[in-house]
């Protein structure tokens, strides 16, 4: 009788481990992969609003830079006019802005992913307490004392 409770147990605990690692630690890696990309499009957005801050501060109308066209390999760019810019607004469209236009497009946006990284974050730590919830199910199972 005792060995088939521990038989049963056992089965048990391999389900619980299973759960945990096929279905719980493969959605965390996933749900921090998705919120790094969108710390990645804030950072971008927040350079790009520096710079377009950075050009109206200084008054800069023309500009000369030095744009890497892929693999290490650079080309040197003169605009004649830095007035008006174009920002990637998703799906392959750019669209045409005037530096405040940009700046009011950027803060919307900066808002727009301040929520999706809190949203991820809350994910992020749901699934963290249910593995632990899952792995003090085990520990319960196992008869080991809680630390």
């Amino acid at each position: 009788m005792e060995e088939i409770d521990a038989r049963l147990r056992q089965e048990k605990v391999k389900k619980f481990e299973d759960f945990v690692d096929r279905r719980l630690k493969p959605d965390l890696v996933k749900a921090i992969a998705q919120r790094d990309k969108v710390f990645q499009q804030q950072k971008v957005f927040s350079d790009l609003k520096t710079n377009i801050e950075s050009l109206e501060k200084n008054g800069v109308t023309r500009l000369r830079s030095m744009v890497n066209l892929g693999s290490e390999v650079y080309v040197q760019a003169d605009v004649p006019d830095t007035r008006r810019i174009f920002v990637d607004i998703g799906l392959g469209f750019h669209v045409e802005f005037t530096w405040s236009e940009a700046l009011e497009f950027i803060s919307v946006r900066e808002a727009r992913l301040a929520r999706q990284i809190d949203e991820y974050t809350h994910l992020i730590a749901n699934i963290k307490a249910q593995i632990k919830m899952v792995c003090e199910g085990i520990r319960e199972l196992l008869q080991i004392p809680a630390e």
